[in-house]
């Protein structure tokens, strides 16, 4: 059948080519060629399907023969491309939710090996002393060698009160060590919030999820009661998440009419343009916003839209370098492709992807010890750039931030040192702008 198929598909080929010297140009002649060379690997994928169905060693089902073809197709895309079964596609429905059974931690592939991203403040991984950069070898004496992210997930997802044993091995580390977690459920509160040294606010956005904004909105209404004289947006080891959560929070602090940020795919319908509306703008006031390498996709854009148009100062380190947007394309099987299907761009036209977002202020975190167990060296920090596969990011406008950034040493004790720099930067803004006001 696949056989006289391909046959007429070779004799419609044909006769398209002969008549594109009156009805079609030379795109439409690589078109043709292009689906004519597609169904001729189609067929060579049948024949192998074939022979190991006949002749593998042990009985195999052609539906997890198919499975793992399709699992293999999408691998060789970028790594935030992949496909869903059924089972898993039902459980990653529910992460924006904002409550699911786990551990809280965003997980990558970093040469072949999956790698922590970053643990959300506040779960079970964070607690247990995950760190991002940790390689996971095991889930549950189960070797990660192969795994795709979305099995992962699914192994470490759970009951609420089981335990899983994750093995990580960690810079400084002489030797794998076994992590035992127990699953909990993760309602992950977005937006944290308080006043610092009585007129500066201060609010961390964990992840980027339907609640955000409204979360958001709260946090801005409480702690601006009172005047405060600057405002710290803490996006550190935020992993992102919603796209249009993004928009929303950037659109908070900016006025009407300002482009947000913009998407460019391959088809027309992923080419978009968000812009700010102006409603609930919050612009009486001076802002930081800090960003680590564990800051990836919707913090991003945040702190790119913010930072061209000088409505923040961005402080810390090189963001994860994450640019690009996924589509959840759902299948006729319940099966679903999580699919990459565009860019996106700062108002000025830079390109995020593969390359991140470099802070006006760059204040380094303490490295401390492996038994103390913070951030580890500069060089074993994942980003996007690190991933096999990843996208590249050449194409930008011209007009790409070209000043080179502050470098600031924290100071030995500081338990935080870019929170306390960015608070104190926002005090003495306050002060010269007293100053400014007697002259």
């Amino acid at each position: 059948m696949l056989k006289r198929f391909s046959g007429k598909l070779a004799a419609t080929v044909v006769i398209l080519i002969i008549s594109t010297g009156i009805f079609l140009g030379s795109s439409s002649v690589k078109n043709v060629l292009a689906v004519g060379r597609t169904y001729d690997n189609l067929k060579v994928f049948a024949e192998v399907l074939s022979l190991v169905e006949s002749n593998y060693v042990e009985d195999v089902k052609s539906e997890d023969l198919i499975n793992g073809a399709i699992r293999g197709l999408l691998k060789s895309l970028d790594p935030h491309s992949s496909y869903m079964t059924p089972d898993i596609y039902k459980e990653i429905q529910v992460e924006t939710e904002g409550e699911f059974g786990g551990l809280g931690i965003e997980i990558t592939i970093k040469n072949e090996i999956l790698t922590i991203v970053a643990p959300i403040e506040d779960t079970p991984a964070d607690r247990a002393g995950l760190k991002a950069g940790d390689m996971i070898f095991k889930i549950d004496g189960e070797p990660t060698k192969d795994m795709t992210v979305m099995e992962a997930v699914k192994r470490m997802r759970g009951k609420e009160g089981t335990n899983v044993t994750l093995t990580i091995v960690r810079e400084g580390f002489k030797e794998s060590k076994d992590y035992v977690i127990t699953r909990a459920v993760i309602k992950v509160k977005s937006v944290k919030y308080r006043t610092l040294d009585e007129t500066i606010g201060y609010i961390k956005i964990k992840s980027f999820q339907k609640s955000t904004t409204d979360e958001l909105d709260n946090a801005l209404k409480t702690i601006t009661k009172n005047k405060i004289t600057g405002l710290v947006l803490d996006l550190r080891n935020d992993p992102g998440g919603l796209l249009n959560q993004a928009v929303e929070v950037s659109d908070r602090f900016i006025e009407k009419g300002q482009l947000i940020v913009y998407t460019k795919g391959k088809t027309e319908e992923q080419n978009m343009k968000f812009s700010s509306t102006g409603r609930n703008s919050y612009l009486d006031f001076p802002m930081i916003i800090i960003v680590n390498a564990g800051s990836a996709s919707a913090s991003e854009i945040v702190a790119g839209a913010l930072q061209d148009l000088k409505r923040a100062v961005i402080l810390g380190t090189q963001t994860f370098g994450k640019g690009s947007v996924q589509t959840i394309i759902p299948l006729s099987d319940g099966s679903a492709l999580r699919l990459t299907t565009a860019k996106y761009y700062t108002p000025k036209g830079r390109v995020i992807q593969g390359k991140g977002i470099t802070p006006d202020i760059i204040v380094e975190e303490p490295v401390l010890t492996a038994k103390a167990g913070a951030v580890p060296p500069a060089d074993h920090i994942v980003r996007e750039k690190d991933l096999k596969n990843h996208l590249k990011g050449e194409e930008g406008s011209t007009e790409e931030k070209k000043e080179q950034p502050v470098v600031v040493k924290g100071k030995d004790g500081e338990d935080d040192p870019q929170l306390e720099r960015a608070v104190s930067l926002l005090k003495s803004w306050s002060l010269f702008q007293q100053i400014k006001g007697k002259i």
